[in-house]
């Protein structure tokens, strides 16, 4: 038997999401996308909301609702303003990270500054510039200098690297190790001597949300989890990572529809409302089909990880199908709206260009294709 009812704390959290999302967030989308401006206070309000560490204990200062109310809270967020969502995903990403592989000292320190707002958003540091989806051609290093680890090397691509407490950082610790095995995780705090931040990237969409460079020169580190364990890490986290981004596009493409439907009533043509027109209803019968599949389909990876489940299989379902959704629902969207959809006087603008990216990070749709194609080969041995 399927339940689809949501428990009374998912739905108080997205209640709680939604009405954020819609009564602060909305108004001034447009004005952060254009002017890429960084949301600073938007993120403080949402870890007071308990928004930032959905699915981390209380004890360490999170809301311990669990997967499927993050997922619900993601898909209000990005409703409103994808810039916002993306430092909402990281954050919770990395307090999971941590609350999973850190010691005590290293849980009660970052997990508890990034519920509290202290640290005001937390970042994800794999990408290089010559190591994209091929982590092992990564060169940074590290090494130990007594007690402490030293990091030398770069890193791309790196959302909000410039604002992040604390920043989860991949790089070599054993020469000598073949492939993945010989990649550590470290923790490297804001300001920390021998981390340079460098240019804001001049991006396509997620205006509001900077993208930088990282170099480490000497840069001292916390080891985070055992030696050689990295690469373990770096997969367990984009594998909840990719349920935040399915989330993510949903609620971009959910954004695109909004807007789409009361202007078809509106705007005539031939003396008719483009409502009326039988191929305007298909293109919103297929956006609607779409986005509700893309939907299911991340609650699904949601619910199966909430309930220590197998996962990774759906998880890049969902990943795969929902941010292709976004693409094709946010185009038909613009086309909807025809020149009005093009100018950026309007958010179906804003939502094609936010959507594009959610195909590329946390794992590009063809690295989804080879995860969902290596699990279901597996299942069938």
């Amino acid at each position: 038997m399927i339940d689809f009812e949501l428990s009374e704390d998912e739905r108080l959290i997205e209640g709680t999401a939604r009405d954020f999302a819609q009564r602060v967030l909305a108004p001034k989308a447009a004005a952060r996308d254009r002017e890429q401006t960084f949301p600073v206070e938007e993120l403080r309000a949402l870890g007071g909301l308990g928004l930032l560490c959905v699915n981390v204990p209380e004890a360490l200062g999170g809301s311990a609702a669990g997967v499927v109310a993050y997922s619900l809270a993601m898909q209000e967020v990005a409703r409103a303003d994808a810039s916002v969502a993306v430092a909402m995903s990281v954050t919770n990403m990395v307090a999971e990270i941590i609350t999973a592989f850190g010691s005590d000292a290293q849980k009660h320190t970052h997990v508890t500054a990034l519920s509290s707002g202290e640290h005001l958003c937390g970042a994800f540091a794999l990408s290089e510039p010559q190591a994209g989806s091929d982590p092992a051609a990564m060169t940074t290093r590290a090494r130990r200098d007594g007690d402490h680890w030293i990091l030398d090397g770069a890193k791309q691509w790196i959302s909000h690297g410039d604002r992040a407490g604390v920043i989860v950082v991949w790089a070599k610790s054993d020469l000598a190790a073949s492939g993945t095995r010989g990649i550590s995780a470290f923790l490297v705090e804001r300001g920390a001597a021998g981390l340079h931040v460098g240019r804001h990237e001049d991006k396509m969409g997620l205006r509001g949300s900077t993208t930088v460079a990282l170099t480490f020169e000497g840069c001292h580190a916390q080891l985070l989890g055992a030696p050689g364990d990295g690469f373990k890490i770096a997969m367990s986290a984009l594998d909840g990572g990719r349920i935040g981004i399915a989330s993510q596009a949903v609620g971009v493409a959910r954004c695109a529809l909004d807007a789409a439907v009361p202007y078809v009533k509106e705007r005539k043509q031939f003396g008719k409302a483009l409502a009326e027109f039988q191929n305007t209803q298909f293109r919103l019968a297929d956006m609607a089909t779409e986005l509700d599949a893309a939907r299911l389909l991340t609650l699904r990876a949601a619910w199966l990880k909430n309930a220590r489940r197998p996962f990774v299989r759906e998880a890049s379902i969902a990943k795969l199908y929902a941010s292709e959704m976004a693409g094709r629902v946010c185009d038909a969207a613009v086309q909807l709206l025809g020149g009005y959809g093009y100018t950026r006087d309007h958010v179906v603008e804003r939502c094609l260009r936010d959507a594009r990216v959610q195909r590329i990070y946390e794992g590009t749709s063809e690295i989804q294709r080879i995860v969902i194609a290596r699990e279901h080969l597996k299942e069938k041995k």
